[in-house]
């Protein structure tokens, strides 16, 4: 069954995957900068802008050793132009017979979201066995996490959606969590008011608050 891992391209960074809404290109380089100089070398650079797979090409041209992928990929004709933009994996909220394909066929590192137990079977059929689970705070957080477990002992997962730096090393002391994502990393107010130095001292804090 072919597979499609992320979690071995966060395993040498902070396990903290911030979950970035760009709406002009311009802030690309400035953002990474921020987020890197905090010791968080993942990203997610969401879909939800128009400007997202131009944000991915300019972040992977600067000469920095982090890992930029696309988030919020909804429909298979996405993952060719963020493929182009140069982004390294792929994020979903939800997963469908077309998005599975088209994935497969792009060899893209990917991390589907589930939040159902029959989500999470059906993901891992497709070859699928690292997702991101969400809404995790409005599906059972971290005690949907545990009781999975012994069901799917092979999945392990990446929670977004209600993570915060109070809960976040929580999460990652749970043996089936990879990492932990979300916007509190770096607010979309933030970002749009071009506040790096925010970004970056809110950065070093979840870093230091994950790690505790």
């Amino acid at each position: 069954m072919t597979q499609y891992p992320v979690a071995a391209l966060i395993a040498p960074h902070a396990k903290l995957i911030p979950v970035l809404h760009v709406e002009n290109a311009d802030h690309a380089e400035p953002l990474l900068e921020a987020l890197v100089s905090a010791g968080i070398k993942i990203l997610e650079v969401t879909l939800r802008s128009a400007a997202g797979p131009e944000v991915i090409r300019r972040m992977r041209k600067m000469n920095t050793d982090a890992v930029i992928g696309a988030g919020t990929v909804t429909k298979a004709d996405q993952l060719k132009p963020v493929v182009e933009a140069g982004a390294m994996f792929g994020v979903s909220p939800a997963l469908t017979p077309a998005l599975a394909e088209q994935i497969r066929l792009s060899g893209l590192p990917f991390l589907p979201g589930i939040c159902t137990p029959s989500e999470s079977l059906y993901a891992r059929e497709c070859g699928f066995f690292e997702q991101k689970f969400f809404p995790a705070d409005l599906f059972g957080g971290m005690g949907f996490i545990k009781h999975v477990d012994p069901l799917f002992p092979d999945v392990r997962f990446c929670p977004t959606g209600g993570i915060s730096d109070e809960n976040s090393s929580q999460y990652l002391a749970l043996r089936n969590i990879f990492a932990v994502g979300g916007a509190f990393l770096a607010p979309r107010d933030l970002i749009e008011k071009a506040d790096w130095k925010t970004i970056h001292e809110r950065g070093k804090a979840s870093v230091a608050a994950a790690s505790r």
